[in-house]
């Protein structure tokens, strides 16, 4: 099953890594979800990187507002998994942003293509 929502853009993608080095191994940095499944891709939004989670264990994110919002329709946050330790997996992100506090940072514009990942 794959998720509906917005890839970030590839010509920013290096450049966003270097600005926030991944604190773990697997750089993902890759997309911000919607929603899980199919459907009609979402439309054009205004994003940016406004926060940062870390569990100390393996899980990093970005927090990102999308058209000013932060909160997903589903009530979890929008993100961006930014990178993995062994043996995590960026579905895990959810739960570091639903379990703990994420820390503020000023907003980075990023550019986000809607999309089917």
């Amino acid at each position: 099953m794959g998720v509906i929502g917005w890839k970030l853009d590839r010509s920013e993608r290096e450049q966003l890594l270097r600005r926030f080095p991944p604190r773990y191994p697997q750089a993902v940095a890759d997309h911000v979800t919607l929603q899980p499944g199919e459907g009609p891709l979402p439309p054009e939004v205004s994003a940016a990187i406004v926060g940062r989670a870390d569990d100390g264990d393996g899980v990093e994110a970005m927090v990102v507002s999308i058209d000013g919002a932060t909160d997903r329709p589903d009530g979890s946050t929008f993100h961006i998994t930014w990178s993995l330790g062994p043996g995590r997996r960026a579905k895990e992100s959810n739960r570091v942003l639903r379990d703990r506090r994420w820390t503020p940072l000023p907003p980075v514009p990023v550019t986000v293509r809607p999309a089917t990942i």
